[in-house]
């Protein structure tokens, strides 16, 4: 019985749908409105309501069939169905566990390669924006997870790591202090030890350089999950709230839009505060019929029904042939979804996320190629090369 337990492995999902358990329990019509687990409020402030009433751009009048239809990613959904679920086929490492990001943390041993300490990253990074866009080795060692990043250096977090970093005021004190760094560099600001957010006085030069560089969609979707790993969980949805009003409210980040929507909210564990973000962003987001992240088609006659806004972009299955013989939304199922491999859905993705920003990646990403064809050349997958949000 110890043997048949031990070999036992959990089944992976191998749709989008069955990765996305946002809606799995709730319907538009069966939830309080006032239920609110994150303090995050689906209110409308009065100028965000007169630029939706207001807004007379082609984009809203645009009909269903003259948009490209895009369907999620299953990779990003995949990848972080794992995240949230705390990576369930996960196998513990043999080697001993040396705490290394805890190490660090307690400024004990250097980051590697670059042999530098957090306290002087913390004390003379702050503000040097040309040295924190261009050196890519610091981030996965300010924000660790339980998973590989590009820096092979750095080490994975273990559960028991974890345990011990959360119950260490110092570590906490410099992690807060590194995600403050980050925030600032972004063009954002920590209010609270709750996690509120808001913009800084120099938001709108980093605001344009983080529309153009869009390799630090990448890190943030490292930051955070990693608050959620160290036990800042909170703090994820009044940050990635700030995303989703910049991006499709004030269009201050318009190019962050599929990123905040395909991969920020779905780091956040909880159904219901996912929920939350996603109807906020259906409210605002245009085209209102190219919505992929709201809850599935309702079911009629026990199968799903076409796919149309709102849903994941999953087709639905082939009618058996008693639906055929009673004649029951065969039609319909056999002309509603549609076919795309995954490397057709992740370049529509990239076409519709917009190709301007790539040129302005140049030099950013120049140091990032030769680890990414080590990566394939290992056969490894990183959040690099299959987890692009852009």
């Amino acid at each position: 019985m110890g043997n048949l337990l031990g070999s036992w492995r959990f089944k992976e999902p191998s749709t989008v749908e069955e990765c996305d358990s946002t809606w799995g329990s709730d319907s538009e019509s069966d939830e309080p409105a006032a239920e609110d687990d994150s303090g995050i409020s689906d209110s409308v402030s009065p100028a965000e309501s007169d630029r939706v009433a207001g807004d007379s751009s082609p984009q809203l009048t645009d009909s269903p069939e003259s948009v490209p239809k895009m369907k999620r990613s299953f990779y990003a959904a995949r990848d972080l169905y794992k995240y949230r679920h705390s990576y369930p086929n996960f196998k513990r490492s043999r080697q001993p566990n040396e705490y290394r990001n805890l190490r660090f943390y307690l400024n004990k041993i250097p980051l590697v390669p670059d042999g530098i300490y957090i306290e002087e990253i913390l004390t003379k990074w702050r503000g040097d924006y040309d040295k924190l866009e261009h050196n890519h080795t610091y981030i996965q060692w300010l924000f660790p997870l339980r998973e590989q990043g590009l820096n092979f250096y750095a080490h994975e977090l273990t559960q028991d790591e974890i345990k011990e970093f959360q119950s260490t005021r110092e570590a906490k004190r410099r992690f807060l202090a590194a995600y403050s760094l980050m925030l600032d560099f972004y063009g954002i600001k920590l209010l609270d030890k709750s996690g509120n957010v808001a913009r800084a006085s120099n938001w709108q030069e980093r605001f344009q350089h983080l529309n153009e560089s869009q390799h630090n969609y990448l890190r943030i979707t490292r930051i955070l999950k990693s608050l959620g790993e160290l036990g800042y969980e909170a703090f994820k949805a009044p940050l990635v709230r700030l995303f989703l009003e910049e991006s499709l409210c004030h269009n201050t980040l318009p190019n962050m839009q599929h990123s905040v929507l395909e991969y920020y909210v779905y780091t956040i564990r909880l159904p219901a505060t996912r929920r939350r973000l996603l109807r906020y962003a259906r409210q605002h987001y245009r085209p209102a019929h190219a919505f992929l992240w709201g809850p599935p088609p309702k079911r009629r006659g026990g199968t799903v029904g076409s796919v149309g806004a709102g849903s994941s972009g999953i087709r639905a299955p082939a009618p058996t042939p008693e639906q055929h013989r009673r004649g029951e939304e065969g039609t319909a199922s056999t002309n509603s979804g549609i076919f795309m491999s995954p490397q057709d859905a992740m370049m529509c993705q990239d076409l519709a996320g917009g190709l301007k920003g790539y040129a302005g990646l140049g030099s950013n990403m120049a140091g990032l190629d030769g680890v990414s064809i080590l990566a394939a050349a290992r056969g490894e997958r990183n959040e690099y090369d299959e987890i692009v949000p852009l």
